[in-house]
């Protein structure tokens, strides 16, 4: 069983940056990839970044250039780190492990970003 465990989020100002860290425990799974993903006031969860074991990471539009997602195996964390943060990724970031032992993915339980303007 996975537990996902976020960490970092809080507030800023504008043009700030945010270092997001997610904490995997757990037993009886191997990695295949993992994600950050958030959901804004009365928006739909969205993905922002996502890295393989590989190493290939993809990223949404908004985050292409300001966000870096990384994986450390050695400390069993996923991180995002964010820059140049705007209003309106004001969120809940959620960290997100896909396996290959399940079809779905398992979820943190999020944590809070808002960015000041």
């Amino acid at each position: 069983q996975v537990q996902l465990l976020e960490s970092g989020g809080g507030l800023v100002e504008t043009g700030g940056s945010l270092k997001l860290s997610c904490a995997v425990s757990g037993s009886g799974f191997r990695i295949k990839s993992m994600a950050w993903y958030r959901q804004g006031p009365g928006q739909e969860r969205e993905l922002v970044a996502s890295i393989s074991l590989g190493g290939v990471t993809t990223y949404s539009d908004s985050a292409k250039g300001r966000f870096t997602i990384s994986i450390a195996l050695a400390k069993n964390t996923v991180d995002l780190q964010m820059s140049s943060l705007q209003p309106e990724d004001t969120a809940v970031y959620y960290c997100a492990l896909n396996s290959h032992s399940s079809d779905t993915p398992s979820w943190g339980r999020g944590t809070q970003v808002t960015v000041s303007s």
